[in-house]
C-alpha cells in the first residue's frame, strides 16, 4: 500500500503531546504520529501472551508457602 500524505490541523494539546513523544522516543514526526494513530486505532499487533502449561507438579504440594515447599522438595538444608 502506498503512503498517503495529508494536511491536518492539530489542536495545541495534541501537538504538544506529539512533540513530547518525539523527544522521548527520538523518532521523527511521521513515525510518532503513525505509532500514535496505530495505538489509538488499535492497529498494533496484539500484546504477547504467555501460554500456560501443566508442569506436572506432584499432587498435594502447597504453593502458597514457598519455604515449606522447598523444604519438602529439596530437604531442610536447602538454605
Amino acid at each position: 500500500m502506498a503512503a498517503r500524505s495529508a494536511t491536518l490541523p492539530l489542536d495545541d494539546d495534541v501537538a504538544a503531546a506529539i512533540d513530547d513523544a518525539m523527544r522521548r522516543s527520538g523518532q521523527s514526526f511521521e513515525e510518532t504520529v503513525n505509532r500514535s494513530l496505530r495505538a489509538g486505532l488499535r492497529l498494533q499487533p496484539p500484546p504477547f501472551k504467555v501460554q500456560a502449561r501443566d508442569l506436572g507438579a506432584r499432587p498435594g504440594l502447597n504453593f502458597d508457602k514457598v519455604a515449606e515447599l522447598l523444604d519438602e522438595l529439596e530437604g531442610p538444608g536447602h538454605r
